[in-house]
């Protein structure tokens, strides 16, 4: 069986917890931050678990996670 190969753009993304879940990153803390609201900036800053119906599909891009 050949190697299977990692999607670079996933990999990138993703990590995965001790416990064996999917982690990612919060949307919208990249910029215009200025009028978001203190708790909001640190609320996105927090990783977060992917969706139980998107973990299949990143585990697909993600052989070897």
């Amino acid at each position: 069986m050949p190697k299977l190969k990692t999607r670079k753009a996933a990999a990138k993304r993703f990590r995965a917890s001790g416990s064996g879940k999917i982690l990612r990153r919060k949307a919208f803390k990249n910029h215009l931050l200025e009028h978001k609201s203190a708790k909001r900036r640190n609320q996105l800053s927090h990783v977060a678990v992917v969706h139980e119906r998107d973990e299949e599909n990143v585990r697909l891009m993600l052989p070897y996670l």
